[in-house]
C-alpha cells in the first residue's frame, strides 16, 4: 500500500485508514467476528490506522476487545478523540478511552469538532511531552468549519487534522488541504463516501470504460483514489463492518492513482449522473 509521510514525524503511514462510527457501536460480542476480520483484512492488506471516539457508542472498547486478542495488535496506529469541555473531565474521559482500547500509548488524540480546544490542546501537549500519546489532532465534518480549522492550526502546533472531503464535496481543495501542506500538518479524509451518497448515486451503473486506463475495478476505489490523488491527503477512513468491503477499501490503496486530467474525468462524469 501507498504510504505519506507524516511530517510532525518522518514516520509514514498508509494511506487508507477505518473509521468506527456506527460500524463499531455494537452490543454484546456476536458481530466481534466479523469485525475481528475487517481489522485482520485490513492489516493483511497494509492497512494500519484505525479511529475512533467516545461519540461513537461502544467502538472504543469493541476496538480494544478485539484487537487485544490479535498478533498484530500492536501493528496498528491507533488514533481516538477527546469530545467534552473543561480539563479534568477532558482527562478523565481520555484515560477512560486508552483504557477501553486497552493501550497504554496512544498513537493520535484528537481535539473532536474543535469542541474546547484551547483547554485540551494544553493537555495533549503536556501528554505529548510525557510520552503518553504521539501525536496531537484537531477534528471536523463539516465544509463550514474548514475556515476555522484552518485558523486553529495557524494558531497551534497539531500534528494532524481530519476533516471531510470527497470526489462531489471538494471544499477542502480550495484552502485547507493546500494550507495543511504548506504548515507540514498531517491529514486524516473523514466522510469519503458522503455518508454513503456516493454509492445512491451510482447504484446500478457500471464504471465509465476510462476507468481501467488508472486500474479502478470498483466504485469504492473510484472514490477512494480520488481523494488520495490530493498530494495533501495523508490518510483516509472509509468506515466498514464488512470484511469484503474492507478488501475493496484497500485495494484504493495500492497501485496507479489519478493525474489532473483523470481527476477532473471523475468529478465531471457523478456531476452529470
Amino acid at each position: 500500500m501507498i504510504e505519506r509521510i507524516i511530517p510532525a514525524s518522518g514516520n509514514t503511514i498508509p494511506v487508507i485508514g477505518l473509521g468506527t462510527w456506527s460500524t463499531f457501536d455494537v452490543g454484546g460480542t456476536s458481530a466481534y467476528p466479523v469485525l475481528k476480520e475487517v481489522l485482520q483484512t485490513m492489516h493483511t492488506c497494509g492497512g494500519r490506522l484505525i479511529d475512533s471516539s467516545p461519540m461513537y457508542g461502544r467502538a472504543e472498547k469493541v476496538i480494544g476487545d478485539i484487537t487485544s486478542g490479535m498478533q498484530a495488535r500492536d501493528d496498528f496506529f491507533y488514533a481516538t478523540k477527546v469530545w467534552i469541555t473543561g480539563k479534568e473531565d477532558g482527562i478523565r474521559q481520555m484515560e477512560t478511552s486508552m483504557s477501553l482500547m486497552r493501550r497504554k500509548k496512544i498513537d493520535l488524540m484528537q481535539i473532536h469538532n474543535l469542541l474546547d480546544w484551547k483547554i485540551h490542546f494544553q493537555t495533549l501537549r503536556k501528554w505529548k511531552e510525557e510520552g503518553r500519546i504521539k501525536y496531537i489532532g484537531i477534528t471536523h465534518y463539516t465544509d463550514s468549519f474548514h475556515q476555522e480549522l484552518e485558523r486553529v492550526l495557524g494558531m497551534k502546533k497539531f500534528d494532524f487534522v481530519q476533516f471531510n472531503y470527497s470526489v462531489l464535496s471538494c471544499n477542502a481543495e480550495k484552502r485547507l488541504l493546500p494550507a495543511c501542506k504548506d504548515m507540514g500538518v498531517a491529514t486524516i479524509i473523514n466522510r469519503p463516501f458522503g455518508e454513503g451518497n456516493l454509492f445512491s448515486i451510482v447504484k446500478n451503473r457500471s464504471l465509465p470504460d476510462w476507468a481501467s486506463e488508472i486500474g479502478i475495478k470498483t466504485w469504492s476505489e473510484f472514490f477512494l483514489k480520488y481523494i488520495i490523488s490530493h498530494a495533501g491527503v495523508t490518510c483516509v477512513i472509509p468506515a466498514t463492518r464488512q470484511p469484503l468491503h474492507a478488501v475493496a477499501n484497500m485495494a484504493a490503496g495500492e497501485g496507479e492513482l489519478p493525474d489532473e486530467k483523470h481527476r477532473k474525468k471523475m468529478v465531471e462524469y457523478l456531476e452529470k449522473i
